[in-house]
């Protein structure tokens, strides 16, 4: 699936609502020195589809936790297995880095490219060394 800005800031509307700060806009009921409603701030996600800017809701003690972008996520999984795919075809980390950035507009260093491809090959490493059954 993929997510769109408008799709995300709904989905966080949401969630907000079902946190315990379920009262409407200018509601009265934010305004009785407890939790509530703090506005929004400004992220850039990277996305399969290029960055996507997205409106992240805040509250006033920091409890919100989002559900489809976490709190310091910058990247969905869609991009972590577009690299690894890349990878996988024998693209080095120059090559994906100037992949992302003609296709999608996208500007990821070789190092991130580096920590997303390490997963997988400690996954590798894990497996290649399991303990085989004796059959």
């Amino acid at each position: 699936m993929r997510w769109s800005a408008p799709i995300y800031a709904g989905s966080c509307a949401y969630h907000l609502r079902k946190s315990g700060l379920g009262y409407g806009r200018h509601d009265a009921t934010g305004r009785d020195g407890r939790n509530s409603r703090n506005g929004h701030r400004a992220k850039t996600v990277l996305t399969e589809v290029g960055p996507v800017e997205i409106d992240v809701p805040r509250d006033r003690d920091a409890t919100f936790e989002p559900k489809i972008v976490a709190k310091r996520q910058r990247r969905l999984s869609g991009v972590d297995e577009l690299v690894i795919s890349l990878s996988a075809k024998g693209l080095t980390t120059g090559e994906v880095q100037a992949h992302l950035a003609e296709v999608y507009g996208a500007q990821v260093s070789r190092q991130t490219i580096s920590t997303i491809t390490d997963k997988v090959l400690e996954g590798m490493a894990e497996w290649q060394n399991r303990p085989l059954d004796a059959a």
